[in-house]
């Protein structure tokens, strides 16, 4: 394998958020600039000579292009395997967990979240740690500094993977294999969940639903998901096939832009349960028959029936919410006499509280985890009167 060492010069715009580094396209295509900010970020990494990276975005335009450069940096820089979402495509909370289940040293999403996609909107990259949670705020100041003075790049020269192709290659010391994007996070919510529950749910017509995956990366999770597994009908999934621009859509996942799911489900004839997503599948919007369920209150619907949930059936250690985030799970919290912490906004605050064992469940100010429209399904009472209790305390 010929590895080269590729002369260049900083930019100084490179310091990344608390979701990472997200730029226009444009700026991304720049000479060098995706390969500064990617060597920055293994410069400043500890040894991970032979080990796993993961790898997969959520389908934006220049995914591809920018995925097949990380693979030839990664292989130059030593990593000893790389594992790929098929078509290059992983959604965050599933990009999380196949960090975790295969023991890898960490994972690069490409994704700008919530903003449109194309060739003139934007482009991101942000690096997960092993934990599989976001990288510490420690490690993307490190980044930054790094990308002030970086004055080369490695980059091997060989030909482009078939990421459409499941299954496994050598290349010298570099294994690369190209995996369903969906498998792993899909047996994770059937480990966590009562999916029988939810299929003699939606047989019965006791529920009926509807997602909006707004042309975005969980459109294919939706599908296995919903459908496959949970036989719910396949016009339940609208928008589900993931494209370069998101198909015009702002992928932000609220009654604005979301107007399809937003039109039906305030209609004559709206189903129970409703949900959107974002561009990566770390957002999400609840509605139900002419109700719109605010993001705190789901987090606090989700402590409050926890016990109903399998993998939480004896109970939660804790809660936690950022600043902004409204105080209806602090009443849950202390009815049920568990733990329950405030913190900065912003994911990578979060990391500690879970790492340590302290809590179970947390809410980031407008945000869902990707599994929360499958929570609140199998609730008893029905969470629409669960909410309107919660808003009147």
């Amino acid at each position: 394998m010929h590895i080269e060492t590729i002369t260049t010069q900083p930019y100084n715009d490179q310091n990344p958020g608390t979701s990472g580094l997200r730029k226009k396209v444009k700026v991304f295509q720049q000479p060098g600039y995706l390969e500064n900010f990617v060597q920055s970020i293994f410069d400043s990494l500890p040894d991970f000579s032979g080990k796993t990276l993961v790898l997969g975005g959520d389908g934006r335009y220049f995914n591809r292009q920018a995925i097949q450069t990380i693979i030839k940096m990664a292989a130059a820089n030593g990593f000893g395997k790389l594992i790929i979402g098929q078509g290059g495509l992983l959604s965050t909370p599933a990009a999380s967990h196949i960090i975790r289940k295969y023991n890898a040293f960490g994972g690069l999403i490409l994704s700008a979240s919530h903003n449109p996609g194309g060739p003139d909107e934007d482009f991101g990259i942000k690096y997960n740690a092993g934990n599989g949670g976001p990288a510490p705020e420690k490690d993307t100041n490190a980044f930054y500094q790094r990308s002030l003075n970086l004055d080369s790049y490695k980059i091997a020269q060989i030909d482009d993977i078939d990421l459409d192709c499941i299954g496994t290659q050598q290349l010298e010391n570099l294994s690369i294999t190209v995996i369903d994007p969906v498998t792993d996070y899909a047996e994770l919510m059937q480990s966590i969940f009562d999916f029988n529950l939810l299929k003699q749910s939606l047989s019965s017509g006791y529920i009926t639903l509807l997602f909006d995956a707004m042309s975005a990366i969980t459109g294919p999770y939706a599908k296995r998901i919903l459908v496959d597994i949970l036989g719910a009908t396949p016009d339940s999934v609208i928008n589900a096939e993931p494209l370069e621009d998101f198909g015009g859509h702002h992928p932000d996942p609220n009654l604005a832009h979301a107007q399809e799911l937003a039109e039906r489900m305030f209609s004559e004839s709206a189903p129970v349960f409703g949900a959107a997503s974002d561009g990566d599948g770390d957002r999400n919007m609840i509605t139900g028959n002419n109700i719109f369920v605010t993001p705190s209150d789901s987090l606090a619907i989700m402590a409050a029936n926890a016990h109903l949930i399998p993998a939480y059936a004896q109970g939660l250690r804790g809660v936690a919410r950022s600043m902004p985030t409204s105080q209806a799970v602090d009443r849950v919290a202390a009815c049920y006499n568990i733990p329950c912490y405030e913190t900065p906004t912003g994911w990578k605050f979060f990391g500690n509280l879970l790492d340590a064992g302290k809590i179970t469940l947390c809410m980031n100010t407008g945000k869902n985890s990707a599994a929360t429209f499958i929570a609140a399904m199998i609730m008893k009472p029905s969470p629409w009167t669960l909410l309107t209790a919660l808003s009147n305390i």
